[in-house]
């Protein structure tokens, strides 16, 4: 267990209706680990006038209505951080979370990973390892952005460390599995993108019909499993 002071992190106000968390520079699981419990914190406070709690890699952003505060007083979003560091300043702690442990199957290669020949001749190894390096490591589950359920996690063998595509596609297909910057992200949904696509899963990550709606959630321990593309065609999930 470890404990966490209002001086070890920022605040910095984002606009006129968001104030930003800043816990770290370094992305780990550490400060990851700090993000989900600061977030939980502020959460559970129910500040005056905030209406969102959002966690990402290093950072908190709490999104807040600024009419609420007394102009009278001051910037709203100076009001607002003395409230956050009040909160901060209390004891906060963060201990090993019990994580779910998830196998998600993934087709690699071909036309479900048309960057895997690239990131093989990046590493200087095969097509081949390049699956094995990726599937036998287990990840965690750092964030969500982009787009619904869609997931960041890592980190990722340093074999496999490349970077974005020096030409994004204009549509890369929902359920990719890319990799970039040592960081695995699956496309929930189709749309642009830059990253890798090394493999594709056909379960689908973010469903309004279930609750709740995202398959994952921050913490999660993920390891990919390679999967035919017969057994893709048959574990292929509807989306809406």
């Amino acid at each position: 267990m470890n404990t966490f002071s209002a001086e070890d992190c920022v605040l910095e106000p984002v606009g006129e209706r968001c104030v930003l968390i800043r816990i770290g520079e370094r992305l780990d699981e550490e400060v990851i680990a700090w993000v989900h419990a600061i977030t939980a914190r502020v959460a559970a406070a129910a500040l005056p006038g905030v209406e969102e709690v959002v966690p990402a890699f290093t950072t908190v952003a709490v999104q807040y209505r600024p009419e609420v505060f007394d102009g009278a007083q001051g910037l709203p979003s100076a009001q607002l951080m003395t409230l956050l560091r009040g909160l901060l300043r209390e004891e906060l702690t963060t201990m090993q979370m019990t994580a779910r442990q998830i196998e998600i199957p993934a087709c690699y290669g071909g036309e479900f990973g048309p960057d895997l020949e690239a990131v093989a001749r990046f590493a200087g190894i095969s097509a081949k390892e390049v699956v094995a390096l990726h599937s036998s490591r287990e990840m965690t589950v750092y964030a969500f952005f982009f787009s619904p359920g869609n997931s960041f996690s890592g980190p990722m063998d340093a074999c496999l460390g490349i970077g974005r595509r020096a030409t994004p596609r204009t549509c890369v297909e929902a359920g990719s599995v890319a990799i970039a910057n040592g960081l695995t992200s699956i496309y929930q949904n189709a749309s642009p993108g830059g990253w890798q696509v090394i493999a594709r899963t056909p379960w689908n990550m973010f469903d309004l019909t279930n609750d709740p709606p995202v398959r994952l959630r921050l913490g999660d321990r993920i390891r990919f499993r390679p999967v035919s593309a017969e057994e893709f065609v048959t574990l292929l999930e509807p989306r809406p």
